[in-house]
């Protein structure tokens, strides 16, 4: 029996409701094409690429954040100490300036009461029948200001000036102070004591007898011994130096 359809496209409109859509045969078939490595290693590193370029987004918008913040602690905390640094530069120049006027005195009380204490102990070890001539310096004289002397000694371990080393080398100079005494004596074992005693000093060693003749001493043309002693200066210890209270009477 022979059917002959008067409606076009009923049919396959009908079929079309009852068919249902297969997903698992679409996927499959899907991979059953996708089978070319380089695609597949491309796709995945597109894939990689996108998750790094998040995760670095996040962790610097995270950081930029962190920064920022500080930033603005950073700013209210210079804020709020402007004032106390200022503070402190201002003491720091003082304190230096009162260092460097403090060198300066100590530059010119270094040498200050040397020949004092050396013409006491002089005259402490004089014995009897013994009296002095001379009493003059024999080593260098320095000519360096106490100004540069206490740069010198503010310098430290910096790196020194030209006038910084002059004042060196004078300090080392007026450290080893030598000197000369000429005297005479009638007793020559009064010079024995005498070298003796000046050796014995905390202000005096190196006491050497330089050279001795006989002369005629007057007024009263006597002879007696000539004596020429070379020394040196002694840093004593701070134990042996004494200072006594200055005191003046106003009327």
């Amino acid at each position: 029996m022979i059917e002959i359809n008067l409606l076009p496209g009923a049919r396959k409109s009908k079929r079309s409701r009852t068919s249902s859509v297969d997903m698992r045969a679409m996927v499959g078939d899907l991979a059953s094409r996708v089978r070319d490595p380089f695609l597949i290693s491309a796709v995945a590193s597109v894939v990689l690429a996108v998750l790094s370029v998040g995760a670095m987004w996040t962790y610097q918008g995270r950081r930029s954040g962190s920064l920022t913040e500080r930033e603005a602690v950073a700013m209210q905390d210079s804020v709020r100490y402007s004032a106390v640094i200022a503070q402190r530069g201002s003491a720091e120049a003082s304190r230096d300036s009162i260092v460097r006027q403090i060198a300066v005195i100590k530059a010119i009380d270094g040498a200050r009461y040397v020949w004092p204490h050396l013409m006491d102990e002089v005259s402490r070890a004089l014995p009897a029948y013994t009296w002095l001539k001379s009493l003059s310096q024999t080593s260098a004289v320095s000519n360096v200001s106490a100004e540069v002397e206490a740069e010198a000694q503010m310098s430290g371990g910096e790196k020194k000036s030209r006038m910084a080393k002059e004042a060196d080398s004078a300090a080392v100079a007026n450290s080893r102070l030598s000197f000369r005494i000429v005297g005479q004596t009638v007793d020559i074992q009064a010079l024995t004591r005498f070298m003796k005693q000046l050796e014995a000093s905390p202000w005096i060693e190196r006491v050497t007898l330089a050279k001795t003749e006989a002369v005629m001493a007057q007024p009263f043309n006597k002879e007696a011994t000539e004596f020429t002693l070379d020394m040196q200066l002694q840093r004593p210890d701070s134990a042996a130096i004494r200072r006594v209270p200055l005191t003046v009477a106003v009327r």
